[in-house]
């Protein structure tokens, strides 16, 4: 089982921290495909690809300033949302499995519309 092991560094002036993104995927098999597939299942979830297209072009620091108040607002509201759907205040929107006996992954049955 060989590793395959890739550092990221966002070094530019508008960073003022340099952060460092280490991620590791093995690969198994001399499978390649499959151990690219996890690192951008990874390097999705560590948000390396929307940094990346944030620093395609410059961002002033109130630019930043006002994009970072907007996500921590957005980011609020939904974990007030999703309290409020706890609590039983507001529906849960999210669609609910059908519960009528059928197995998992089975389709539902057709209905036959009566013949005139």
């Amino acid at each position: 089982m060989s590793r395959l092991q890739i550092g990221l560094s966002s070094h530019d002036a508008a960073a003022p921290l340099i952060k460092e993104h280490q991620l590791q995927v093995f690969v198994r098999d001399n499978n390649v495909d499959q151990a690219l597939r996890v690192l951008k299942k990874k390097m999705q979830r560590e948000g390396v690809f929307r940094e990346m297209k944030q620093r395609r072009s410059y961002e002033k620091p109130s630019e930043r300033k006002n994009r970072q108040k907007s996500e921590a607002i957005r980011r609020a509201r939904k974990a007030a949302r999703k309290q409020a759907q706890r609590d039983g205040l507001i529906p849960d929107t999210r669609k609910k499995k059908l519960l009528d006996g059928r197995k998992d992954g089975q389709r539902p049955e057709l209905r036959r519309l009566p013949s005139i």
